[in-house]
This record gives C-alpha cells, structure tokens and sequence, in this order.
C-alpha cells in the first residue's frame, strides 16, 4: 500500500495561488469588458465613455451606424455608342474609400484606360489604374481619394462599337467627357426598404 500523500501542485503543475490569481484576473477583465463594451452597446449606460468612443451607444438606441452609406447607395447603367476612332470618358464622383463594384463590356475590341483624378488637383493628379485593350471588365474599387473615378473607352477599330456599363455604390453623380465637352449626370439614391 503506497501512503504517500500527494501535493496538489505535483497533480495538476499549479499552485493554489496561481489558479486564484487566474481566476480573479479573469473576474477583472470580464468586468472591464462589461462594464466598457456591454454595458453601452446592450444597456446604454456609459460610465467610462467608452461606449461613445467606440460608437457603441447608437447600438443600444436601435440607430444604424451604416445608414448613412445606405442610404448613399446608387446603381447606374449606360451605353455609348462609339462610331470608328471616337471616345467618350466617364467618370463616378466618389469620396475618399466610398466603394464601388462595376462591370462593363463591349460589342468589339476598345482601348481603355481605368483611372481617376482627385479632387482640386485636376490632371496633374490623375493616376492610371489599368490601361489595356479588350472586350469586358469586371471588379470592385475603393476611392483612394476624393474625386472622379472611371473610364476613358477608345474606338481603335472600322466598325462601329457599344460600350454597356452596369455599376453600384457609394458614388453621388457621374460626368460624361465627349465631343470636346461635359455634362453631369444625377443619379438617384436607392431608399433603404
């Protein structure tokens, strides 16, 4: 018969006081979690500020924090029509990250340079994205600035071409550039169902 009385630190490698220790620090840092995130977002009781820091009281009122972008949301389509050697240039006005997602394609081969141009800087500051010949393009953008953000399609062909554009996001308006001139074009806002 073995008599040998066992320490609880050879059974499980912990001291008494390291398992208490743990377990009062993760009573401390579950009561700053609560009291700082929960409490705001759930209760909208604030005692730390923390809640209006992060943006959480607006959970607890029901507001939507996106609602803004929402309602900002926008979906256009348009077709040009290039005859042989003609381009048109067409331009979203965007805000710094506002997102957009886009498609275009066309009946015949074009040139197209993807790019844009911020805000005030006019075109000192345009900066190419992609410039290729081809029939179709498909993607998702973030403004990485302020400004006009598109497309200028050439006709480099004999035949007469249709460009078909389908884009959705965050954009306010559109500029076409044709002809020598330009024209803005308002888009309206999807409302939120």
């Amino acid at each position: 018969m073995n008599n040998h009385k066992h320490n609880p630190t050879e059974l499980t490698g912990y001291s008494p006081r390291s398992i208490i220790l743990a377990t009062v620090s993760a009573i401390v840092v579950a009561t700053l979690v609560f009291v700082a995130a929960i409490l705001p977002a759930e209760y909208g009781s604030d005692p730390l500020g923390t809640g209006a820091l992060l943006g959480l009281n607006a959970l607890a009122n029901g507001e939507n924090p996106l609602e803004e972008q929402i309602e900002g949301y926008r979906q256009d389509k348009v077709e040009f029509i290039l005859e042989p050697f003609q381009s048109v240039e067409y331009k979203y006005h965007l805000d710094l990250d506002a997102p957009m997602v886009f498609d275009w394609q066309s009946t015949g081969v074009v040139y197209y340079d993807m790019h844009a141009e911020p805000a005030g800087l006019g075109e000192e500051g345009v900066q190419s994205f992609k410039q290729d010949n081809g029939v179709a393009q498909t993607g998702s953008f973030h403004a990485p600035f302020a400004g006009i953000h598109g497309w200028f399609w050439e006709n480099r062909s004999g035949r007469e071409v249709t460009v078909t554009l389908n884009a959705a996001g965050y954009f306010y308006a559109s500029t076409v550039f044709r002809d020598g001139g330009d024209y803005e074009r308002n888009i309206d806002a999807i409302s939120a169902p």
